[in-house]
C-alpha cells in the first residue's frame, strides 16, 4: 500500500506545528495526456503516481515508421523513469489497472498492490475496434503499440524474404499482396509507406522477385479518404497514393477476413498480409466507474474533464468524450490529449493550493496533418491548407519538435535525412523465422517441406 507523506510546517507566531497531508494523485497512462498532467504538477504539493502497462512513453504518430522499417523503436519511445527522473514528487509504476474502487478511492492493479488516491486521472487511450468481429484480429494485426509495430515489420519484411526463397516453387502473389483496412491518417500513411518500401527501398535488393510488383490495396468504407479533412485534400491524398501504385477502394466495406484473404460484397482477394486501421474503441474506464459512455465506450466528461458526480476523477484523451456542442465531440488526436492533460494538471494544482479553479476547458485547434509518402502530405490549419512538399516539410518539422527528448529528435532527423537522400531504411531486421504465408490447408509441392534444403 502506498502511504501518503506528511509535511510539517511550523507556525512561528503561534509557536505551534501544523500537519498537512499531501494529496495523492494517481495518473493511469503515460501517453500524451498522462505525461502532460505530470509535467503540469512539477513542484506541486502532491505525491504523484504514474502507472502504465509499459515502461515507456510512445510517440504514436510515428509508429507506422517503425512498422515499415524507417525508424527503430528507441527512436520514438523513451523510458518513463528517465523522462521524469528530475521530478521528485513523481513515482512511476509499471502495471496493468483492472478497475477502480470508488468507495475506498483505490485503483486496482493486476498482481500488484492497490493504489490509493485523492485525485485520479484516467488517460488510458483507445484500442482498435473490429465492429463486433473480434475474431478478425487473428488475421489482421493492428498498429497501436511497439509490439504491434515490430510484429507488422516482421510480417512485412518476412513476406518479401519468403517470396524470394520460394519463388521457384510457389505462387508468390498472395505473399506480396498487402491490404490495409481503414482510410484514416494511419491507413493512408501505412499504405503510402509500404508502397515506397516496395518500389524504392527494396527494388534492387532481390534476385528472384520484383518487389515493385507488390500489390497494395487500401479499403475505406466511407465515400473518401481522410474524412476529417476538407474534400480537396482527400482527393489529393487519393491521387498521391494512386501515383505510388496503391489501389484505393472507397465506399467498400469489408465483409470477411480470414487467414487466406479478405472478402467484400464485390470480390475476394487472396492475401496473407492484412493490416487493420479502421475504427477505435476506448479502454474500459467507463466500466470501471459505472459511468455514462459514448458509442465508442469513451467516458462522458464535464467542462473541466471530470466525471459527473465524481469531481475528483478525470478522464482525458481518447478515453474521454468531451461535448463541444451541436452533438459533436473532440477528436481522438494527440493535441487534444496534451491540452486536456495540461488543463487538468493546472486545475489540480489550483485545488491543492486553494486557488479558484480555471474556466472550463477549451480546445485550441492548431490544425491536422497526414503524410502520404516521400515529399507528399496534406495539412489543414483552417486558415491555410497545404499539399505536397510544403505540407510534408511542415509535417516533418512539427513532428520533430513534438518528440519528447533531444536524442529522439536527433536520431529521427538523421534517419529521415538518410532516407530522403538514399531511399534507404536502417531498421530492416527480421529476427524470427519467416513462416510460410500460405493458407492453413494448403499443400506444398513435393520436396518443399519447411526447412528442406532442396528449395
Amino acid at each position: 500500500m502506498f502511504m501518503s507523506r506528511e509535511c510539517v510546517a511550523e507556525d512561528r507566531s503561534a509557536g505551534r506545528q501544523m500537519v498537512m497531508t499531501k494529496k495523492r494523485i494517481v495518473i493511469v497512462g503515460a501517453g500524451f495526456g498522462g505525461m502532460a498532467v505530470v509535467k503540469s504538477l512539477n513542484h506541486a504539493g502532491a505525491d504523484v503516481t504514474v502507472i502504465d502497462r509499459t515502461n515507456h512513453h510512445l510517440f504514436q504518430p510515428l509508429l507506422y515508421q517503425v512498422a515499415t522499417a524507417a525508424l527503430s523503436p528507441a527512436d520514438i519511445a523513451s523510458a518513463i523513469r528517465a523522462l521524469l527522473r528530475r521530478q521528485k514528487n513523481v513515482t512511476v509504476t509499471m502495471g496493468e489497472v483492472s478497475g477502480v474502487d470508488l468507495e475506498n478511492n483505490w485503483v486496482r492493479v493486476l498482481n500488484g498492490p492497490h493504489l490509493p488516491f485523492d485525485y485520479l486521472v484516467l488517460a488510458t487511450g483507445a484500442s482498435y475496434s473490429f465492429f463486433g468481429k473480434d475474431y478478425w484480429a487473428a488475421d489482421a494485426p493492428v498498429l497501436k503499440t511497439l509490439a504491434d509495430a515490430l510484429a507488422i515489420r516482421e510480417r512485412l519484411l518476412g513476406a518479401f524474404e519468403w517470396a524470394e526463397s520460394h519463388a521457384a516453387v510457389h505462387e508468390t502473389r498472395r505473399a506480396l499482396t498487402f491490404i490495409i483496412v481503414g482510410g484514416g491518417p494511419t491507413g493512408v500513411e501505412l499504405a503510402g509507406t509500404i508502397a515506397e518500401l516496395s518500389r524504392s527501398t527494396l527494388a534492387r535488393d532481390f534476385r528472384h522477385i520484383d518487389p515493385a510488383s507488390a500489390r497494395i490495396i487500401l479499403f475505406e468504407a466511407g465515400s473518401r479518404l481522410l474524412s476529417a479533412f476538407p474534400e480537396h485534400l482527400s482527393r489529393y491524398a487519393q491521387s498521391a497514393l494512386e501515383g505510388l501504385g496503391v489501389e484505393v477502394r472507397t465506399g467498400t466495406a469489408v465483409d470477411e477476413i480470414d487467414s487466406e484473404g479478405l472478402a467484400t460484397k464485390a470480390e475476394r482477394i487472396e492475401s496473407t498480409n492484412i493490416f487493420w486501421c479502421a475504427g477505435t474503441t476506448a479502454r474500459p474506464a467507463a466500466e470501471w466507474l459505472g459511468a455514462s459512455a459514448a458509442l465508442n465506450g469513451a467516458v462522458q466528461v464535464g467542462g473541466d474533464c471530470s466525471i459527473p458526480d465524481h469531481p475528483n476523477i478525470f478522464a482525458i484523451g481518447d478515453v474521454s468524450s468531451f461535448d463541444v456542442g451541436g452533438g459533436a465531440t473532440l477528436p481522438g488526436l494527440a493535441p487534444v490529449a496534451k491540452q486536456q492533460g495540461a488543463y487538468v494538471g493546472r486545475l489540480l494544482r489550483r485545488r491543492i493550493e486553494g486557488r479558484p479553479k480555471p474556466d472550463p476547458f477549451r480546445y485550441r485547434d492548431f490544425g491536422t496533418m497526414a503524410v502520404i509518402g516521400r515529399s507528399r502530405a496534406v495539412a489543414d490549419f483552417g486558415w491555410l491548407r497545404l499539399t505536397g512538399f510544403s505540407a510534408w516539410l511542415t509535417w516533418s518539422l512539427v513532428h520533430l519538435m513534438l518528440l519528447v527528448d533531444f536524442r529522439s529528435r536527433l536520431m529521427v532527423y538523421v534517419n529521415w535525412s538518410w532516407a530522403w537522400f538514399t531511399y534507404g531504411r536502417g531498421a530492416r531486421l527480421v529476427t524470427r523465422v519467416v513462416e510460410r504465408p500460405l493458407p492453413r490447408n494448403a499443400r506444398q509441392p513435393r520436396g518443399t517441406r519447411s526447412g528442406d534444403d532442396r528449395i
